[in-house]
């Protein structure tokens, strides 16, 4: 399992979130030394920690395991969905047309 590629995903949504490692460790009730370990793959989190940061950071489990598990592709998707659905209509339409001439 790549803890750092873990680690760095739950960095990102936590920037996405503009949140410190400090706010963070706040919500889940963690020290903001023990954020940076995990953010850093340096330790995995326990599970039950794992689900509370995925959980303040407003992300699915497999969204931040996304290349550990193999059928993510909801979380993926999602994700996805969600990037697309910020763009102006003509954008959309236009990552739309695309997606589909690539799948058939």
């Amino acid at each position: 399992m790549d803890l750092g590629a873990i680690g760095s995903r739950i960095k990102a949504a936590r920037e996405k979130k503009h949140l410190t490692q400090d706010d963070l460790a706040a919500i889940v009730d963690l020290s903001s030394t023990h954020i940076s370990v995990i953010e850093r793959g340096v330790k995995p989190p326990k599970l039950e920690t794992f689900v509370n940061i995925a959980n303040a950071l407003g992300v699915s489990a497999d969204t931040l395991l996304q290349d550990v598990v193999e059928h993510s592709s909801e979380g993926i998707a999602s994700e996805l969905a969600s990037e697309i659905m910020k763009l102006p209509a003509k954008e959309r339409s236009r990552i739309i047309n695309a997606v589909r001439a690539l799948t058939e």
